[in-house]
C-alpha cells in the first residue's frame, strides 16, 4: 500500500478545471519529482492534495484511507506538510517560524525537534530572533524546509524549491533535503530544474493537466524528449 494514493482526481480554481484524472502513488520514504512546464498543474495539484483546493472528483488516499473531504489541518495532522514557493513568514523571526511549522506540538516537543533542526542548519542556529525577511534566498529556503520538517511529517510537498535561487544555493538545498530526510519522509516535490533528479527516486511528467509520463530516475535522465522540452537541454 502506497503512502499517498491518487485515483482520477480532478481539480481547478472556480469553475476552470485544471487538472483531470491524476493518478499515481508515492511509497514511504520514496521522492517523487512532479515535472511539467509552468501553468501544467503542478502548484494546482499540491494545493489539491493538502486541502487548500477542492477534489472536484476521483479519491486522495493517505496511508490508506481516504483524506479528499478533510480540511487542510486535518490532513497535516496525519503527516502531510507543505512548502509553499515563498516557504515562510518574512514578517516572523526564524524561531517564530519553526514554531508555527509545528503548532499543534506542545511546547517542549517543538524546542527539542527545533534543536535538532537547528543542528542541521547551522547558519540558522545563530540568527533565530532575526526576520526571515533579514535572510538570503537559500538561507529562506533552508527556513522553509525546517518549517515543514518540525512537524516529523510522513510526507512533505515542495512546491518549486530551486525557484529564485543561484545553482550553488541549489545544490545546498539539495544537499540539505538529503540529510533532512534520512528519517523517512517521502518528498513530492514540484519542479522544473534538472539538479532535483539526483534526488529523485522516480519522476511524474504532467503535461496540460493530465499525467504524459511516469519513470524512475534513470529513465527520466535518458529521456531525451523530457530534458529538452521541460529542462531546456539538448
Amino acid at each position: 500500500m502506497a503512502l499517498l494514493e491518487l485515483a482520477a482526481v480532478a481539480s481547478g480554481y472556480g469553475q476552470m478545471q485544471i487538472l483531470w484524472d491524476i493518478a499515481f502513488g508515492v511509497e514511504r520514504g520514496e521522492t517523487v519529482l512532479l515535472l511539467g512546464a509552468n501553468s501544467a498543474g503542478k502548484t494546482t495539484l499540491l494545493r489539491t492534495i493538502i486541502g487548500l483546493l477542492p477534489c472536484w472528483q476521483g479519491e486522495i488516499r493517505f496511508e490508506g484511507a481516504p483524506m479528499q473531504t478533510l480540511r487542510p489541518a486535518a490532513r497535516i495532522r496525519r503527516g502531510i506538510a507543505f512548502m509553499s514557493e515563498l516557504g515562510v513568514f518574512p514578517d516572523l523571526s526564524i524561531a517564530e517560524n519553526i514554531r508555527l511549522g509545528g503548532y499543534f506540538l506542545n511546547g517542549g516537543e517543538v524546542r527539542r525537534r527545533s534543536r535538532r533542526l537547528f543542528e542541521l542548519f547551522p547558519d540558522l542556529a545563530n540568527r533565530q530572533g532575526e526576520l526571515a525577511a533579514s535572510l538570503s534566498g537559500g538561507q529562506r529556503k533552508m527556513l522553509g524546509i525546517a518549517k515543514a520538517l518540525v512537524s516529523e511529517p510522513k510526507l512533505l510537498l515542495m512546491d518549486e524549491p530551486s525557484s529564485g535561487l543561484a545553482p550553488v544555493f541549489v545544490k545546498q538545498v539539495i544537499e540539505a533535503l538529503r540529510s533532512a530526510i534520512t528519517g523517512g519522509t517521502a518528498l513530492l516535490i514540484a519542479e522544473q530544474n534538472v539538479a532535483f533528479l539526483a534526488l529523485a527516486d522516480r519522476g511524474v511528467l504532467i503535461e496540460g493537466g493530465h499525467v504524459r509520463l511516469t519513470g524512475t530516475r534513470a529513465q527520466l535522465a535518458e529521456n531525451d524528449a523530457v530534458k529538452a522540452a521541460y529542462f531546456g537541454l539538448d
